[in-house]
This record gives C-alpha cells, structure tokens and sequence, in this order.
C-alpha cells in the first residue's frame, strides 16, 4: 500500500498551527531520490512555499509583533551555512535577474521586520530544504556536474523579496559558494506563474464560486463571529474592520515566534480566540475537498505551470541536457492549486518552506522508458496522485510512467473539469455556459 499523503486528519488546531510553523529540525524523515539501483535520475523539478515571514497584516490599533529579521548566528534558529549564506549574498552584484527583481534585498536585514519580510527562520527553512536536495541530488545522484552551466538550472520567482530570498537560500543550501554569473532568476509575474496564459475567465468563475463557498461557511459559524467580536471590541474597531485586517495572520506569526497575543484596556486577545478561527480554517479546508468547487479552479490555474513541467520533462527525457534542475519560489497559492489538481486532496495546505517535488528517472535496462515520482515535504505521494492512482494494481515498480503524467496534463485534466469537447487550455478557459 502507499504511504498516505498525510498524517491521519488534524482536527488540533493547536497541533495545526505548530505543523504550519515548520520550526527548523534535524531529524526531518525525506524519501526523495529514492528509487532502484538500476533507475537514473534525469531532472528534478522543485516547487517551494517561501519560509517563515512576518504578517502581511496588522490588528488594528495594537503594535506590530516586535520580530528581528537581520540574520544573527548566536540566534535560534541557526544553520551552520547562515554566515557564509551572508557574506555570499552581499557579493551578488554578478548575477542576472530579470527587472523588477534586480532591485530587491537577496536576505532580509531589518532590525524590525517590515511587512512580509522573510525572517531568520525562513531562511534557515530553506538552507536546510538546499542541503537536503544537495545530499541526495548532487553528492548521491550526480544530477549536475562539478562544472554545471547555467542553462543546466531553471529559477523562477514572484516579485516579492520573500520569494526571491527563499529561494537563494535553497540555492545556497544546495550549491553552496555557487558562481554568481551563472545564476540567471527568471521573473513571474503572476502567483500563479501562468506567464502568458493567464487569461482565464472560467477559472475566474470557479474562485468567484469558491469564495462565497467561503463566505457562507464564515456565515453559518456563529461562534466564529462572537469571537470576531470580542477581538474587536478588546481593539475598540468595528467587526468589519477587524476580520478585514485578517487577524490569524498575525497571530500565526506571533504563535509561531512565541510572541505573546496584543493586549488593550478592554482585554486581550488570547489563545481561546486563536483556536476558533484556526478549528474555522481546519472546518473550511474539509468542505472545500468536500464540494470541489476548488478543484475546478485548481485543474485550470496549474495548468500552465504543469504544462510547462511536463514539456521541460519531456526535453528531458528525449536526452537534452538543459534545466535539469527546475526551482519555482512560489507562495502558498501557487502550491496549493497544484497539488489539487494532481488529485493531492488530503494533502495539507501549505506550511512556510514547503516542498512540491517532481523526479524524472530513467530505467537503465530499459532506457527509452521514463517514470516520475511525486514528493510532498519529504513523503512520497505518488500512487495518491489522480494519475496514478490505478498504476500500482498492475505495476511493480515504484514509481509512474512519464506518459501517464503527459496523458494527465495534455488531457485528462480538461476531461475532470467535465468541460465536453475542451481539449486545450484556450477552450476550457473560454467554454460557453458555465
């Protein structure tokens, strides 16, 4: 039997929170590169969450959550690389980054965070995802020669410093000390890294249904909004204003900083209002798989970027030796809908520094044929993805034919969205009558 995606279902809020923190640890379990001794890894294609960040958001009327996010060795959490990943970054004038990204910090260095600032634990989330993937990719699996070239790497990030931060630091972690005029970062415009396909009405109207299925869950939650309520009368703002400046964001941050909860003349706000809208969230993530109204947004606002993975596999796997080595410094809503639309529907929302892995092998014994792996976080998940499901029952091996993943992206994934004679992006995006 597969392993499962994930732990049996979280109904802790507490336990949910704490996973989401993704506190640095050394003894994290990882099943990637795994695979027989007669397979030969070809490509490895990474999609990452960005790491630990200060909140987007501020309660209103308290003060900010007081966060140091310069990079300091003799501070928790630490990485062995932290100092050397510094002094590197600050000799990075060398390297090609598409505009606007040429203008952005490569590591965070304010003495109080700014808004979304990645933090010292962010980048040590990602120093420590680099040397994973280091171990077993370079140093077991030989993916990059000692001599690597810059058309040997692909790199793309959002436009935001968290992104573009997150992902130098798993660079580092993974070729560390690497040549800045090699390394060319690539700018995506969109969160959903859809480039130049990104017009598409019908998804637009699958997340327009899916957020008033939010809506109306959050309306229906009478305890929720009591404790909207009391945070609001404790800040002494209007209800709206308060569930407006998205207060979980905040509090997140400070739980997972060990930061105490803002408190006024009225009160605080505590743990007993945390535990309610996170339970809410839990509640909200479980009708979602329920109605699957998500996963129709989800097939079509992927679509692009497997598209685009599945192409740079196929290059691959026919013997040309370019972007072996894919990275997407993404965000929470770039994860998410990919791991929908593979039919990942127990797996769980994203935590800072997640990791989406797509291996590319090659069966020496019979080297015109080509199988993927699919890993969430260090589990493998494969036989759990929609296009592989059914494979195990009539396959030894370990892994999924590079054909099912191909016949999944340039067909199936129209065929699930029941969209009846859609065979592309363009007509799927554009049916009449939904």
């Amino acid at each position: 039997m597969p392993e499962p995606v994930t732990e049996p279902p979280v109904t802790d809020p507490i336990y949910e929170a704490l996973l989401y923190c993704n506190i640095p640890s050394v003894a994290e379990r990882s099943m990637e590169g795994h695979a027989p001794h007669h397979f030969k890894l070809v490509s490895v294609h990474v999609f990452i969450r960005h790491g630990d960040r200060y909140p987007l958001y501020v309660i209103p009327k308290t003060k900010r959550p007081e966060i140091d996010c310069t990079l300091v060795a003799n501070r928790k959490p630490y990485h062995p690389k932290l100092e050397a990943f510094v002094s590197h970054m600050s000799k990075g004038s060398g390297a090609s980054f598409e505009s606007p990204l040429h203008s952005l910090p490569l590591y965070p260095n304010h003495p109080l965070c700014e808004m979304g600032e990645l933090t010292q634990t962010g980048v040590v989330q990602h120093l420590q995802n680099g040397q994973l993937l280091r171990d077993i990719y370079l140093k077991k699996h030989k993916l990059l020669p000692s001599d690597w070239s810059t058309d040997q790497l692909y790199l793309e990030t959002t436009g935001k410093s968290r992104t573009l931060q997150s992902g130098l630091a798993l660079l580092y972690g993974f070729l560390p000390d690497f040549d800045w005029k090699k390394i060319h970062f690539r700018h995506q415009p969109s969160a959903l890294f859809c480039s130049g396909n990104c017009f598409c009405p019908v998804r637009n109207q699958y997340l327009e249904k899916e957020q008033r299925r939010q809506y109306l869950l959050r309306l229906k939650n009478s305890q929720l909004e009591r404790t909207y309520e009391d945070m609001a009368r404790i800040v002494d703002v209007p209800t709206k204003q308060l569930r407006a400046a998205n207060p979980i964001d905040s509090m997140l941050c400070r739980f997972c900083h060990n930061v105490s909860f803002p408190c006024t003349r009225n009160g605080c706000i505590d743990m007993e209002h945390f535990k309610v809208i996170k339970t809410h969230q839990i509640e909200d993530e479980r009708e979602r798989r329920e109605k699957k109204l998500y996963l129709g947004y989800a097939l079509l606002g992927a679509h692009p970027i497997l598209n685009q993975t599945v192409s740079r596999m196929q290059r691959a796997a026919e013997g040309r030796r370019e972007e072996v080595f894919a990275l997407y410094s993404a965000h929470d809503v770039t994860l998410s809908p990919v791991l929908s639309a593979l039919g990942l529907m127990e797996a769980r929302f994203p935590r800072f520094a997640a990791r989406l892995i797509l291996e590319l092998w090659q069966d020496r014994e019979k080297p015109s044929e080509h199988s993927v792996r699919i890993l969430y976080n260090g589990v493998d998940v494969t036989f759990h993805t929609s296009f592989c499901q059914d494979h195990r029952k009539h396959s030894s091996k370990p892994m999924c034919p590079l054909e099912n993943l191909v016949r999944f992206v340039k067909r199936d994934m129209f065929v699930a969205l029941g969209s009846s004679g859609s065979t592309n992006y363009y007509d799927a995006c554009h049916r009449e009558g939904f």
